[in-house]
């Protein structure tokens, strides 16, 4: 199950975004919610360098800074909130909040509104929550999706700029997952050296079938994986 967890967070950093919440939740069965953290972050540090490397070229840097900073603070707070917090209860109320996001995404997207997207509190908001959600179990690519669809951003500005978010982000949790919550140590990263071999083939896997995907479907793609993972999310007990 963890294999295909690895293997599913490789594909997620090729560029199929949605796909990586499933392997948050199997990571999440097999190890639990706070403790899968520190398993996959490293991974999930691994696979944002390789993002990087591959889409170096592609990042809208006006988003970037619109949710990095906003990120950042809510990671802070879900050190400081989520330390203790019921993770089931959590993970449900997350799940709904993304399912209606995604119903405001797909409304602004057939009525071609731009008020929402260009509303200075909806970068703040979704980088809260990306950050926070984050922090808690690793589920900030589903907002961070829900904004770069909401943006209009074209396939690889959308997964380079994630890349570039995602390599900060994640390199910033590091050390509160070590030395605060001490989820990362010697046996983690033990398990997480044995799954780098399927990290590695999801993420050459993931970039062959993210090029085979056109521009006007790919924003499509990431909106059903994203809601197949919302709904994994509230079925988990």
């Amino acid at each position: 199950m963890i294999l295909v967890g690895a293997f599913f967070t490789g594909m997620g950093k090729a560029g199929l975004r949605g796909v990586d919440m499933l392997a948050v939740m199997l990571m999440a069965l097999v190890f639990g919610g706070k403790a899968s953290t520190g398993i996959v972050l490293p991974l999930l540090c691994l696979g944002d360098i390789a993002s990087v490397a591959y889409y170096r070229r592609h990042a809208r840097w006006d988003l970037f800074w619109k949710l990095v900073p906003w990120m950042a603070v809510g990671v802070v707070l879900g050190v400081w909130l989520g330390k203790d917090m019921n993770e089931a209860i959590f993970r449900k109320v997350m799940a709904v909040i993304i399912m209606v996001t995604i119903a405001i995404v797909i409304f602004m997207e057939y009525g071609k509104t731009h008020y929402v997207t260009n509303n200075r509190f909806f970068a703040a908001g979704t980088g809260l929550a990306a950050g926070f959600t984050t922090m808690i179990g690793n589920m900030a690519g589903a907002f961070s999706n829900l904004y770069f669809l909401a943006m209009r951003v074209v396939k690889n500005d959308f997964i380079g700029t994630g890349a570039w978010v995602f390599l900060c982000v994640n390199l910033f949790k590091l050390p509160f997952q070590i030395f605060f919550w001490k989820n990362i140590d010697a046996h983690s990263l033990s398990v997480d050296a044995a799954l780098i071999p399927a990290l590695v083939i999801g993420f050459f896997l993931g970039l062959k079938v993210v090029a085979r995907i056109h521009d006007d479907n790919y924003r499509k793609v990431v909106m059903v994986l994203t809601l197949v993972g919302c709904v994994a999310m509230l079925l988990r007990k």
